[in-house]
């Protein structure tokens, strides 16, 4: 096997011979290519057939983020999804001793091993955000998706037994954020500081209100951001459930609006989305009024992820005019708020 495209550097490097490693325990071909496809939380690998033409994907998950537990978990659902439902989803493949989670070696003494996971290839690209007519469509569809993800949820009864994370205010903006605090986002000063201290306050009080009853909370992907859609004619498929865990249905959408809250398109987006969801699963007029809540609540996450990968590309493309927007989002949404 060998590594083709590879970016010099030393982290990469690093994982590139992990991801070596990783092949030998998958029943793959000793012809197989590997090629980086995506840095960041974690390491996505292509691997290809060269003589069969036959893909896979690999994925290095990030050392701590996930236990081993966790990660099967997320595979077990998946596994769930595809026997139980119309949703397209990858197959997670076993590893050569019949695990589904295979850890591989740093190689340094007292370094915790990786933890690798392969799934079956799909095609496919993500949905154009600039396209916003086509992404109308895109967005009805995922809302139909996205309720019949819920449905399978709701009515699995191992849903509840698994080993994931709980997203809620608590883990994504209070005391024990996983993914940082939103107050280290870039280019923070006391007056955005103070704005969205009060736009988490409402959220907070809203979401406590709201309540986490089973009809509206339960396992849920957390991440459908249009990088983790696969779009192949008419047909969108669902890749990417690294984040998969326990919070609101709602979330999904508000996750769907990843990185573009800010932007005319998003309430046509919305109606759009509500409009497929309906179409599957019942959603009542309190729900439909906290959206803007959970849209908010994504958002400070959001800001807090940037500020704590500031090393990313995808930060250093947002870049300071992200908490620029987020606040603008905050004034408005605090502004609507007191009005209802």
């Amino acid at each position: 096997m060998k590594i083709t495209n590879q970016v010099i550097s030393d982290p990469l490097d690093f994982l590139n011979q992990i991801a070596q490693r990783a092949m030998l325990l998958y029943p793959v071909s000793s012809r197989s290519t590997i090629r980086l496809l995506n840095y960041s939380e974690n390491a996505t690998y292509l691997i290809e057939d060269t003589e069969t033409g036959d893909r896979a994907i690999l994925r290095i998950n990030r050392p701590g983020y996930h236990i081993k537990e966790e990660l099967e978990a997320e595979l077990i659902w998946m596994e769930a999804i595809r026997s139980h439902s119309s949703i397209v989803v990858p197959e997670p493949i076993t590893g050569s001793n019949g695990e589904l989670v295979q850890l591989v070696s740093a190689g340094h003494d007292g370094q915790d091993p990786y933890h690798c996971v392969m799934f079956t290839f799909l095609a496919g690209s993500a949905p154009d955000e600039e396209n916003e007519s086509r992404l109308e469509i895109q967005f009805a569809k995922l809302g139909e998706i996205t309720a019949h993800l819920h449905n399978h949820t709701s009515m699995w009864k191992d849903s509840g037994q698994l080993s994931r994370p709980t997203w809620d205010y608590e883990t994504m903006l209070g005391s024990k954020p996983k993914w940082g605090r939103w107050q280290d986002g870039l280019d923070m000063t006391p007056e955005r500081v103070e704005v969205l201290k009060q736009a988490a306050g409402n959220v907070s009080q809203r979401l406590s209100r709201f309540g986490k009853t089973p009809d509206r909370f339960g396992l849920v992907h957390a991440d459908l951001r249009l990088a983790n859609l696969l779009v192949e004619d008419e047909q969108i498929k669902v890749i990417d459930f690294d984040d998969c865990g326990f919070s609101w249905f709602l979330y999904d959408l508000a996750s769907a609006l990843s990185f573009m809250e800010h932007k005319d398109c998003v309430p046509n987006l919305i109606r759009a989305w509500l409009k497929g969801y309906e179409t599957v699963r019942t959603i009542s007029d309190e729900e439909k009024e906290e959206i803007p809540t959970f849209i908010m609540l994504r958002r400070l996450t959001l800001v807090a992820w940037v500020g704590s990968h500031s090393d990313s590309e995808t930060a250093q493309e947002l870049g300071a005019e992200f908490t620029h927007k987020t606040v603008e989002l905050a004034e408005q949404y605090l502004l609507d708020r007191r009005l209802n």
